[in-house]
Order: structure tokens, then C-alpha cells, then sequence
């Protein structure tokens, strides 16, 4: 209101200036010629209408600066740790409607340091915009908790409130990185100490299994997300899990596990180090440009439903943090999946892509195109795609529940090009190149009985 309080009066001024020149130029002392009477009535109109508009606008633009949202929030700008500082940045960046930007210098008591240490999850809302710029995120080792979670599931929550629009961006070089000495690793089946590396081996009141909280970023129920341009290495179990997500992309992104790590002088192990996991439910996603190497699956698509009402949501015996129980209806299928330019090997040997459900949860329309095996001399991967398994669920999935499959412009080098171990039907696999070994393109495992309408076009085996 005071802005245009005193724009109304610097055009009440401007009319008085206006009136008295008028004025003064008809009540001439002296006769002029009609030409200059004119021109110096242009000059003073414009001279009054310039002065007028500058007072005007002097005082309006103070007021549109101080009322408009900042256009972004850093952690430097709070106290704290560095995981506390950054879930302050985010809670007043969604308060104020920014986004949050780490930098790549982290300043606190006057210390400025290049990288950020994570004691537990960066919790993303809805609406949040997570904007990761040139930086260094690692996980401490007291930290036993995920790099970044939706802050609408974790431990304890068992009723999970669906979330919308989550973007998660790196600008530049980001790195996220497992910690030196993990509490634990692996997925809920695996006991850590005996099977899989972890300093909460034996520790009373620990859990004494992998669950979710290994997993590097964890979101479930969350509707229109991205994730973009990271880089993850060593994580702890799965680098990148989606559990009921919808509509959303996950773009280049590089992965650097080896199922191994040296920590102090000696080789751990540190199982299920996949790349990218979509789980129950999830649909139309994009997945594109990924490189590089894990110690598990590179990326798996599995829909693996379980009845044991002990993983519930919430609770620490699942690697699901949303439970693992279909909820019927076709709601937990995985479906409308696009995955392309995928460009890496798994260097604990399983398999680059892996397609998998198992008996009452269904997978169909999903495309795969491009995909190149980079395994270098010393490793072999047993599938460059992998598409069902007998070993899950009691068997391999129905006939008719793993459909419309598409998969074409893949060049492996692995034991298995195309590995159906499971049912295919209703589905098209073509331009499939192998090299470096001899032996089948696609290899039905499972038995014909298990595959139908299945059109195999432009399959090769070339010499090296």
C-alpha cells in the first residue's frame, strides 16, 4: 500500500507539473514562434513524466524486494552438524519455496572443508528441490542410515503419507560415498560379520542383519521425482532403491562398487552393491545413462513380494522400508519402465540388467534399448540381461506374468547375453550381439515350456 501511495502522488505531481507548463507557455512574456512553443512543451512533458516515474518507482521496487522468497538456502547459513544444517536448509527452504543447495565448501566455526559428513539421512519433503553443487557427501562412521531418504518413511513409521515432486540434482562433479569402516552392509538376508562386512558385528541392541537403512537413496511412495548426475561409490547395499514411485526419471548417474572393500589394510566383503533397484509397484520411470560398475546387479527391476507380516513397514527386517506384501490389485506390478544407454558391468559377476517377478505379482511393459558391456578381461558377467528367476517365490513366475518385454541393441561379452530363467511371453528381443565367447544369444534356462510368442530378431555372434 505505500508503494502505491506514493506512486498515486507522483502522478498527482506529475498532473500539476504538466498544468503549470501548459500554463506558462500561453501566458508568455514575449511572442514566440509557433515551432519552439512546441518543442519546449515535448521537452518539459518529457522532463516531468521522467522525474515522475522515477519517484514513482523509487519507492515500489523496495517494497516487491523485501516481500519476494530468496532463490535458494544453503547449509552454511545454519548451526549444527552437517546432516542437521542441511535438514534445517531444507525445512526453511520449504517453508520459504526454494531450493536447497550444498556447496561444495562446507564453512562452520570458520572451517571451511571440501567435503560433508553424514551421521544420519538428508530427509527430503514434498516440493523439495535438492540441488547438489560440485560436492562431496559421505557417510560417517558412526552413521548407520541411508544418504538420503523421503522423509515420510523410516524407522518406527508404519503408516507411509504419499509424497510429490522430489528432485535430487547434482550440478557438476557429485560424489557420495560409502563410509571407511560401515556399521553394516548387505541386504535383510545377510548376517553381517559372517557374510558381509560390518563394525556392528556382535554389538548388543544392534541388529545383527542388513535392512533399508543400507540402502543410499531410499523413496518410496513418491509421486514425480528425479534423480540426476551423481556419482556413488562403495555404498553399503543397494546405491539407489524406489519402492510405489511413479513418474519419474533417474539420468546419468555412475556407479563404483566392487562387492569388496580394502579397510584397514584388509579385503571386506560388502554383498548387494546394486546400482539402481526398482521395487514393488513402481511405474512410469525413465532410466538413462548409467556407467560404471557394482558389486550386484547394475540395474534390477524386481517385484518380489513377501507374506511375512514380521516386515512391515517401518521395522528393521526388511530391505524394504514400505514392506514387502503385494497389496493386490495390480498395485505392486512393475510396469511402464523405459531403460536406455546403459553402459557398465558388474564386477562381482552377476548381471548388468535383471528382470525379475515372482508368482503373483506381475512385470510387463518394459523397454530396454541400448545397453554395452564394459567387463574387462578379468571379469565375466553371468547375464548381460537376466529376465525371471526359478530360485525366487517357489518358482519360476506364471506364464502370461512377465510380458511385453522388449529388449533390443545390446552388445555383451558375458557368459549369457540374454538369460531367461524365469517366463517370457508376448515379447520382442532383437539386434543382440555377442562376442568374446561362444555359445547361445539368448539362453532359455528355464525351459520352452516357460516361454511364449517370443520374437527373436537379428541375433549375432561375432569372432574377436
Amino acid at each position: 500500500m505505500k508503494a502505491r501511495s506514493v506512486g498515486w502522488h507522483a502522478l498527482k505531481g506529475r498532473g500539476r507539473v504538466i498544468a503549470t507548463v501548459c500554463h506558462a507557455l500561453r501566458l508568455g512574456l514575449r511572442p514566440v514562434p509557433p515551432r519552439v512553443v512546441w518543442w519546449k512543451a515535448i521537452l518539459a512533458l518529457t522532463a516531468a513524466c521522467w522525474m515522475s516515474w522515477s519517484v514513482a518507482m523509487a519507492a515500489a521496487p523496495s517494497a516487491a524486494k523485501a516481500e519476494s522468497p530468496p532463490r535458494f538456502i544453503t547449509p552454511n547459513d545454519f548451526e549444527g552438524t552437517d546432516v542437521e544444517r542441511i535438514n534445517r536448509a531444507i525445512e526453511a527452504a520449504a517453508a520459504a519455496g526454494c531450493r536447497v543447495v550444498i556447496p561444495r565448501v562446507n564453512v562452520r566455526d570458520a572451517q571451511r572443508r571440501d567435503i560433508w559428513l553424514l551421521d544420519s539421512a538428508i530427509l527430503v519433503q514434498s516440493d523439495t528441490t535438492l540441488e547438489l553443487d560440485n560436492c562431496h557427501i559421505k557417510l560417517s562412521d558412526r552413521c548407520r542410515d541411508n544418504f538420503i531418504r523421503g522423509a515420510n518413511c523410516g524407522l518406527g513409521i508404519t503408516d507411509i503419507k504419499p509424497m510429490q515432486n522430489v528432485h535430487v540434482r547434482g550440478i557438476g562433479r557429485v560424489v557420495l560415498e560409502g563410509a571407511d569402516h560401515p556399521r553394516a552392509t548387505g541386504d535383510s538376508g545377510k548376517t553381517i560379520g559372517d557374510k558381509t562386512y560390518g563394525t556392528d558385528a556382535g554389538v548388543a541392541g544392534q541388529s545383527q542383519t542388513g535392512d533399508w537403512r543400507n540402502i543410499g537413496i531410499l523413496l518410496a511412495f513418491v509421486e514425480g521425482f528425479s534423480i540426476e548426475n551423481l556419482a556413488i561409490q562403495d555404498s553399503h547395499c543397494w546405491a539407489i532403491s524406489l519402492e510405489r514411485c511413479a513418474h519419474g526419471r533417474l539420468r546419468d548417474l555412475d556407479f563404483a562398487s566392487s562387492g569388496f572393500k580394502m579397510i584397514d589394510g584388509a579385503r571386506q566383503t560388502i554383498l548387494n552393491q546394486d546400482g539402481i533397484d526398482l521395487r514393488l509397484g513402481c511405474h512410469e520411470i525413465l532410466i538413462e545413462n548409467v556407467t560404471g560398475y557394482t558389486g550386484d546387479d547394475l540395474v534390477a527391476l524386481t517385484a518380489i513380494p513377501s507374506a511375512d507380516s514380521a516386515a512391515g513397514a517401518g521395522g528393521t527386517t526388511s530391505t524394504m522400508v514400505s514392506s514387502a506384501a503385494d497389496r493386490g490389485g495390480g498395485r505392486d506390478d512393475i510396469r511402464h519402465v523405459i531403460l536406455r544407454n546403459i553402459i557398465g558391468y558388474c564386477r562381482g559377476g552377476h548381471h548388468i540388467v535383471r528382470l525379475l517377478n515372482t508368482s503373483g505379482v506381475r512385470m510387463h511393459d518394459i523397454l530396454l534399448d541400448g545397453l554395452i558391456d564394459t567387463s574387462p578381461d578379468d571379469v565375466r558377467c553371468r547375464a548381460a540381461v537376466k529376465i525371471g528367476d526359478s530360485g525366487y517365490g517357489g518358482g519360476a513366475a506364471p506364464l502370461g506374468d512377465t510380458s511385453r518385454i522388449m529388449v533390443s541393441n545390446v552388445t555383451s561379452k558375458s557368459t549369457h547375453t540374454i538369460l531367461i530363467g524365469g517366463s517370457l511371453s508376448d515379447s520382442i528381443l532383437s539386434n543382440l550381439l555377442r562376442h568374446g565367447s561362444k555359445g547361445e544369444v539368448v539362453t532359455v534356462a528355464s525351459g520352452p515350456q516357460y516361454v511364449r510368442d517370443v520374437t527373436i530378431t537379428n541375433a549375432r555372434v561375432m569372432g574377436d
